[in-house]
């Protein structure tokens, strides 16, 4: 079976015509800079082809690993529940054509889109991500505006339920990107889209990004004993707080519904694990010297006892991907 990281973030500054773009500088200007230099990036990387720069650095990261596929993933823009983009919301965007195309050009990247089901066009676009590749899609309710119970929305989450594409929706507390409703969060939201029987992957497994954030973990244990089709993943469990819920990730119920996923190029550090007593020294020096992120993660929760199954899950659970 495939080893699939399944939730890698594709960002851009629109360098090279690729639609995207950034809201970079300020306050965010050092989580920039820590983030390029997290990856390998080029310190004057911004200054050129960026797009082009960091498409190649993850390239070359996935191909070199012990992955045999990333999912990358798609941004959509922020919208009001009546369908009017947000002016001003929102601190990237990345169009769904450009990882479509990423995923056409690269057997590597399976291309994730995103789409506000607000949106005017918001099943033109579904029909137009499934007709050239879509794995899944990818939304952050809190951050996207989305109540997912919305019964407008209904339709279109029937459409993705007939289709088999899976959900990827963010729960739990976050800090990278702009919160716009944090009641939004909270995995309850993901019931409708869930009662229409579409796979849904509660990213981050609804854990706190924050020391103050709700934790949601209980919560998503009961979801999981009603919805069969509901999963959970180990994205960015390498940051302090989300650390804390590992051990419970690696138990039932979880466990068994569990994808293997890093948040790319989010940070990703091995001393949380070590300190919590989840790896041994020895096993946090080695993977922590390694400069590939993608492989630093994916050794460290191997190390962590996540079983095997969790990296090849995905294979199984991703339109149009077989093992």
């Amino acid at each position: 079976m495939k080893q699939i990281d399944s939730h890698v973030h594709i960002v851009g500054t629109g360098a090279g015509d690729t639609g995207c773009w950034m809201r970079s500088g300020g306050w965010r200007a050092p989580l920039e800079w820590l983030m390029c230099r997290h990856i390998g990036l080029p310190r004057d990387a911004f200054a050129r082809d960026f797009d082009q720069i960091y498409v190649a650095r993850l390239l070359e990261m996935v191909r070199v690993s012990s992955l045999d596929a990333a999912v990358i993933l798609a941004m959509d823009e922020v919208y009001d529940p009546n369908g009017v983009r947000m002016e001003g919301a929102g601190s990237f965007y990345v169009p769904n054509d450009y990882v479509l195309m990423l995923g056409k050009q690269h057997p590597e990247f399976l291309p994730g889109i995103s789409i506000h089901p607000a949106r005017p066009d918001a099943m033109e676009a579904l029909e137009h991500g499934l007709e050239n590749g879509a794995v899944l899609l990818k939304l952050l309710p809190n951050c996207h505006n989305v109540d997912c119970n919305d019964r407008r929305y209904q339709k279109f989450w029937e459409r993705m339920a007939e289709a088999r594409l899976p959900l990827l929706a963010h729960t739990g507390g976050e800090h990278t990107v702009p919160v716009i409703n944090a009641k939004l969060a909270d995995p309850r939201t993901l019931t409708l889209p869930l009662e229409c029987g579409v796979p849904v992957i509660a990213a981050h497994s609804a854990t706190r990004s924050g020391l103050f954030d709700p934790d949601y973990l209980d919560v998503l244990e009961e979801m999981m004993t009603r919805f069969p089709n509901l999963y959970a993943d180990n994205s960015a469990f390498n940051i302090p707080i989300r650390s804390a819920a590992i051990r419970r990730c690696r138990e039932s119920p979880l466990v068994e519904r569990m994808l293997h996923g890093s948040d790319f190029p989010v940070l990703i550090y091995g001393h949380w694990a070590w300190l919590r007593g989840l790896i041994d020294h020895a096993t946090f020096r080695r993977w922590q010297k390694e400069p590939n992120v993608l492989e630093r993660d994916y050794q460290l929760k191997k190390a962590m006892g996540f079983p095997e199954e969790v990296f090849t899950r995905a294979a199984g659970l991703l339109r149009g991907v077989t093992g």
